[in-house]
């Protein structure tokens, strides 16, 4: 089930302080069928769905791509070719082909 992220409708008028009120934000699993909520669920207080990006936890996520690139044998495999900074100007090879350290001046 998907998780929908709600916020507390607050009035437009500052506080006694002349502060602006921060709006509440919480997140609610809900099916795809379910109405949204309009009021918050232990307070009463109105409430609106926000509209955030998606999450999405496949084989091209953030997450995943991240796991792959730090694994040197896969890209090795896969033929690429990874360089760490070493310092200095100078980057060291991790996997694949071609030289074994190539300086910022080499590009």
């Amino acid at each position: 089930m998907p998780i929908y992220v709600y916020e507390v409708i607050l009035p437009e008028e500052p506080d006694e302080d002349g502060e602006m009120p921060e709006p509440q934000v919480f997140e609610v699993m809900q099916s795809m069928s379910d109405e949204p909520l309009t009021k918050h669920p232990t307070s009463g207080l109105p409430v609106r769905r926000v509209i955030t990006a998606p999450s999405i936890m496949g084989q091209y996520s953030d997450h995943k791509m991240s796991q792959s690139v730090k694994d040197d044998k896969k890209l090795d495999q896969l033929g690429l070719t990874k360089y760490v900074k070493a310092g200095g100007g100078y980057y060291e090879k991790r996997s694949g082909a071609g030289p074994d350290v190539i300086s910022g001046n080499d590009v």
